[in-house]
Order: structure tokens, then C-alpha cells, then sequence
């Protein structure tokens, strides 16, 4: 953001770090407290008679497992006042996360019972056992494939579309299982004034999954966009210009993305997030720098302009408006990564900003330097320093070459740069290495910000 002494001037997703952080602790609150109701009504009042401490803590992982599956479908629903103080990508890690350790409650709960309390069981042939005990043994074996599923998807190369539709059919079958496996059984629930607790999540899961399954792609198909230019760029990256049909985007901020689905409906799985590549100054067109990765990418590089595409965002947090006091920015990108630290760049040049920029750009070879020349032109127009790093320099190459380390880091950033944010995107390893290596030159650990590379 540029410094300017009129705070009027300031861009509104400009926060203070004090209502940052309440809302960081209010939204951690309201998770924990989710996920501790349950405890709280159901072991108040009465409980079952002679049950043993097995018996009593493998029902309480059964309800903790529940309540985890619960808020996964908050966490994966794009809900905005959840993902603006974390950022999107953040959010979606902690899901992928919370599952495993769902799942692992879960098997908890199973194993325990089966060791200890083994006639509870009942027969395991589910042709045979009772429907309750069968619908919870459904409920686990969907989560389990859900993990795995999403786990090894590109070794066993299932395509995105399928491996999401299968991903939200186990999902809902999952808890749906679930749900009926906790009544059926009625241990803890079988009071009347402990059963509106179920009820209650059942609703509040149903509610969320119609917001996000039906009124908002509904929403989406009222305000439709049409593409008006596909520009092609070295290292095969295209960028797809959309113009607004309806309403354009609202509360955009350089450096989030969105969710794009071009030639399809947005009720069918079809979108992928991408990265806005042009600053709101720029708008209301959206820009989406696209590189192929894999069959759905090489399809979108090829759309042709007239087509018609849904959005849906903007998400995201990896923004220089979140950083309004900043002195300078350290900027690292890799390949395709550059695309949000591009978009930052467009603001930060719309805006006239004096604060220094260094942007490190790894690349394999010269010629896959996307958008060189753009990023040449900016140096003329803000103070930035480009410090282009190739796997696989020309014979005359005078720059950095090999992979960024404390040593070029070192040769290449000032002591003052220190306390600076630093951005980076790229390739998990590279982003792993050069926060390693950012820490060992001094840099705190909460100056360094980076996009997760794949959100999916």
C-alpha cells in the first residue's frame, strides 16, 4: 500500500493488527467451543449406569470425532468471515489436517471397543449386525476412503473433477452414517433434552451444505463474466482476461484468487482456484495467469475468447494491503508462483509506492521466464530490484544461478530488510528451503508469508 498521509486513502481491507488478531482468537474460540458443546450437554445430567472410564472415554472420542467431521464442512465452504483473518489456503491445510486426526479419533473409538467392551459390537458381518452399529461402521469406512482417496489422488491419477464429486458424495454419506450410528445407538442421547443437540448439528450441517451446494453456485449464475483475451507468455503460461456481465468483484485485494470455472455451469465440480494476476486498480476485469499442470489446465489455456466463466471470490490473504506499516517487501517467487506477487507488484506500481521491493524469481532456463519483460518495465516505475535465479543459465549469464540459499539471500538483502515481509510462492521445497534459510539469516518467523502452491 502506498504510504500516504491521509488515512482516508488507505485501502478499507487495510485492518489494524489489534482486530486482526480479535478475530483471530474469537473464530479459534467459537471452534473450540463447537467442538466442547457436545461434552458439555451430554455428560451433565444423567449418564449410563456402571459404565467403566473405557467405556465412557471411547464415547467421548465417538462424539470429538463427529464434531471435527462437523466443522470440516465450515472449513471447506469458502465462508469468508472464516478465511479473511487466516487466508483460504491456511484454512483449507488445517482441514486437510483435521481429517487425519478425525479419522484416527475415530479408529480410536473402534479400537477401544473392540479390545474392552467386544459384545457392544455386536457381529461385524454387516448382513448380520444391527442397523446403528452397521451405519457407524459405513460412516468410518467412507472418512477412511475420503483420506486416502485425497491423500494418494495423483498417484493413482484420478482426475480433479471425479476425485472432488467422490470426495463430497463420501463426505455427506459419511456423516449422514454417522449421525444415524450415534442415535441408533442412544448411549448419552436417549434423553429427550440431549437428542435437539443432534438435531440441532444435523440442521446446521444441512443449512451449510444447501448455502454452498445450491444458493451460492445459484448466485453465481446471475452474474456471469465472458472472456475477452487469452494472451500467451513464456514458460507457457496463458493469461485469460474476463470482463464482468454483472456485478464485477467486490472487496479485491492485490494478491488473493478465486475460484474460476469457464464453459461449465457452477453447480457441476468443475472450478479451480487461481491466483488474480492484475491489481483492483485494473479492474473491474480479472486477469487469470494459467500454466498447464495437468489435464484441466491444459484445457483452460486453450479457452477461446466469447466464453462464458463463473468467479467466485476473491479469497486469500497473501497481500500487501495486510502489511500497511511495511518499510520495503522481500518478494520470492518460483515459475508459475509469481503470478500473486505480480499482482501485488501492479498495485503497489498503480499506487506510486516509494517502499523498496526485492523480488527474487527462480526459474529452469531463461526462455520460461514468464512475464520478464512486464517485470523489466516495472523497475522504471517503482524501486525494485529483480534478481532472476535459473536451474539452467546461457553461457553468458552474469546473474544467480542454482537454488536460492542463505548465501544469495545474504549477498542480495540488506540488514534493514530484516523486518520486512516476506512473500513467497512457489514449489513447496523451494518455499520449505528458503524459510529455512530466511530464519538462519535472522528473519523472524512472523515476517515470512507464503501461498500455499497447491490449494488442492
Amino acid at each position: 500500500m502506498s504510504q500516504n498521509s491521509d488515512p482516508a486513502a488507505a485501502p478499507p481491507a487495510a485492518r489494524s493488527a489489534g482486530l486482526f488478531w480479535l478475530q483471530v482468537v474469537a473464530l479459534l474460540g467459537l471452534g473450540v467451543g463447537f467442538i466442547g458443546l457436545p461434552f458439555a450437554v451430554l455428560f451433565t445430567g444423567g449418564r449410563p449406569l456402571g459404565s467403566a472410564f473405557t467405556w465412557d472415554f471411547s464415547m467421548a472420542l465417538g462424539f470429538s470425532a463427529l464434531a471435527l467431521v462437523a466443522v470440516q464442512f465450515a472449513l471447506t465452504g469458502r465462508l469468508k468471515w472464516l478465511t479473511r483473518p487466516f487466508g483460504a489456503d491456511i484454512v483449507y491445510l488445517f482441514h486437510r489436517y483435521l481429517s487425519w486426526g478425525a479419522v484416527a479419533i475415530m479408529l480410536a473409538h473402534f479400537g477401544i471397543l473392540y479390545i474392552w467392551h467386544q459384545p457392544a459390537l455386536g457381529v461385524l458381518n454387516p448382513l448380520d449386525a444391527r442397523w446403528e452399529l452397521t451405519s457407524g461402521r459405513v460412516a468410518l469406512g467412507c472418512f477412511v476412503l475420503l483420506i486416502l482417496t485425497s491423500q494418494f489422488r495423483k498417484l493413482v491419477r484420478l482426475r480433479y473433477e471425479l476425485w472432488r464429486g467422490l470426495h463430497l458424495v463420501l463426505a455427506i454419506i459419511g456423516f449422514v452414517a454417522a449421525v444415524l450410528h450415534v442415535l441408533g445407538v442412544g448411549n448419552y442421547t436417549a434423553n429427550p433434552d440431549k437428542r435437539w443437540l443432534w438435531a440441532g448439528v444435523t440442521l446446521a450441517w444441512l443449512g451449510l451444505l444447501i448455502w454452498v451446494r445450491l444458493w451460492r453456485p445459484w448466485q453465481l449464475t446471475r452474474n456471469p463474466w465472458r472472456v475477452v483475451r487469452n494472451t500467451e507468455h513464456r514458460g507457457g503460461v496463458h493469461s485469460l482476461e474476463l470482463t464482468p456481465e454483472g456485478a464485477s468483484l467486490r472487496r479485491w485485494k492485490p494478491g488473493q484468487f478465486a475460484w474460476l470455472s469457464i464453459g461449465h455451469s457452477p453447480f457441476v465440480l468443475k472450478e479451480h482456484p487461481f491466483t488474480i494476476s492484475n491489481a483492483p486498480e485494473h479492474g473491474p476485469n480479472l486477469v487469470f495467469s494459467i500454466k498447464p499442470l495437468g489435464d484441466d489446465t491444459a484445457a483452460l489455456i486453450k479457452t477461446e475468447p466469447g466464453a462464458i466463466a463463473h468467479v467466485d471470490g476473491p479469497y486469500g490473504a497473501f497481500s500487501v494491503d495486510h502489511v500497511p506499516q511495511a518499510g520495503g517487501f522481500v518478494m520470492i517467487a518460483g515459475g508459475v508462483g509469481i503470478t500473486p506477487i505480480l499482482s501485488n507488484l501492479h498495485a503497489l506500481v498503480a499506487r506510486e509506492d516509494p517502499r523498496p521491493v526485492i523480488l527474487f524469481y527462480a526459474n529452469p532456463d531463461w526462455e520460461s521466464v514468464s512475464f520478464r519483460e512486464e517485470l523489466d518495465a516495472m523497475r522504471h516505475k517503482i524501486d525494485l530490484t529483480l534478481i532472476h535465479v535459473l536451474d539452467d543459465p546461457p553461457d553468458d549469464w552474469r546473474g544467480e544461478s542454482g537454488r536460492i540459499d542463505k548465501d544469495m539471500l545474504a549477498r542480495h538483502l540488506p540488514g534493514q530488510s530484516r523486518d520486512w515481509p516476506h512473500m513467497l510462492c512457489g514449489p513447496a521445497p523451494m518455499t520449505e528451503a528458503v524459510r529455512k534459510a530466511l530464519g538462519a539469516l535472522g528473519v523472524p518467523t512472523h515476517r515470512i508469508d507464503y501461498e500455499i502452491f497447491e490449494l488442492v
